[in-house]
């Protein structure tokens, strides 16, 4: 092989990085085809000068007003100021001094004017029946349950889920077994079936103005459900509950008492942001009670989960059981809870079931159920615990510390 200068190896290369004139350019393996080819240097840019606007052409308004906006572009025009009341600070002394209206009872001690409250269940408690009971009752100044009304007030009733049928016939029900009977404006009713299916959404500002009117000439609003009425956003994010609880605060500030009724979740609370506690007054659980049987009906415990002015007995839960008399006529059944639990820690002893096998069962703390279990033993309802070998007398059962 011959050997290159130094001079020839040069040559080569220029030679192979030099493109001959007359040597065809190669064609892109991608281009597109009927490619518009790019020019070799792009054409300088125009620049076209502002039009002068016509004399006095942006000096009329729609409302064909001269407006002189000469300076509109170096200063803007000063914001209007809204008349709103500045915020009032008192002193403690003036505060204590200052005459609050009183609020009045709509059921005593539970419900008053200018509150908010819920009253929540699972699925086919029955919620609906205790808020049209509430409803009847307060229009016509009767009793409900432990609650009697003070008068006569104007109610409203928003339902959102019943069939028109079902609800007029629990309502004939609640009628024929009612010793007194509401004025004819006292008792009011907006419902799904009369509206075509198509109920406000309380949610928003616009829902809530379509009863505006109705919910100003009443003084007990229950709107039974949150889930059918607050339709807008997420119920497990308090941003949902803004607009709603705005609403309630509003009807609160015109001394008005509004009752929700609402579904509860998987785990037993109120379904949805706890947020929605926050602002409540009385807030009520109906839950049912661990003996439950489903021939039973609306059967169950009513728990105050809130009570912000309640004191002692006045907060106790009881068992209430709508059922029919020998007439034929539905009534409530009353007991209180703690009557219920003991028949129910009686019948599990009875069982044979244990101390802790019965707190488990039930969900109570164990010192409750050692306390039954000890009232059972002295009235007899408990029979006594053998222990030891055969021939030996039989300890007493020790409801303190036995399981």
């Amino acid at each position: 092989m011959k050997n290159e200068t130094e001079e020839e190896h040069v040559e080569k290369l220029k030679a192979m990085f030099t493109r001959r004139e007359d040597a065809p350019k190669p064609e892109p393996q991608h281009a597109a085809p009927n490619r518009r080819p790019r020019p070799e240097r792009l054409p300088p840019l125009r620049v076209v000068p502002p039009r002068e606007p016509p004399p006095d052409q942006n000096r009329w308004d729609n409302n064909f007003q001269y407006q002189d906006y000469s300076q509109s572009f170096e200063k803007e025009p000063p914001a209007q100021k809204k008349d709103k009341k500045p915020i009032e600070i008192v002193t403690i002394e003036e505060f204590l001094k200052h005459l609050f209206p009183v609020r009045e009872y709509v059921f005593n001690p539970v419900f008053t004017l200018g509150s908010t409250n819920m009253i929540f269940s699972g699925r086919g408690v029955g919620k609906t029946h205790v808020g049209l009971g509430l409803a009847y009752a307060a229009a016509s100044g009767a009793t409900f349950w432990r609650w009697a009304a003070t008068r006569p007030f104007r109610t409203l009733y928003i339902d959102g889920e019943m069939p028109g049928e079902a609800l007029q016939e629990r309502l004939a029900k609640i009628v024929q077994a009612s010793e007194t009977e509401p004025s004819p404006d006292f008792f009011k009713l907006i419902t799904i079936d009369l509206n075509d299916g198509a109920m406000p959404d309380l949610s928003n500002l616009g829902g809530q103005l379509e009863i505006e009117t109705a919910c100003s000439e009443a003084e007990l609003i229950i709107v039974d459900n949150l889930s059918c009425l607050a339709r807008s956003g997420k119920e497990n994010e308090a941003e949902s509950w803004g607009s709603l609880s705005q609403w309630a605060l509003r009807l609160r500030s015109h001394s008005k008492c509004v009752i929700f009724m609402h579904h509860a979740g998987k785990g037993g609370a109120q379904r949805g942001t706890s947020k929605r506690e926050d602002l409540l007054d009385v807030v009520l659980e109906l839950k049912r009670p661990t003996d439950y049987v489903s021939d039973q009906g609306a059967r169950f415990i009513v728990d105050f989960s809130k009570a912000r002015h309640l004191i002692g007995n006045q907060a106790q839960s009881f068992e209430a059981w709508l059922r029919c008399n020998a007439e034929g006529r539905q009534i409530w059944a009353l007991k209180a809870a703690t009557e219920s639990i003991y028949e129910q820690v009686v019948e599990m002893a009875s069982l044979g079931m244990t101390q802790r096998e019965i707190t488990d069962e039930l969900g109570i703390n164990k010192s409750a159920i050692c306390r039954y279990w000890k009232t059972g033993m002295e009235r007899g309802d408990i029979a006594t615990k053998s222990a030891g070998k055969p021939g030996k007398k039989p300890r007493q059962w020790r409801a303190d510390i036995d399981d």
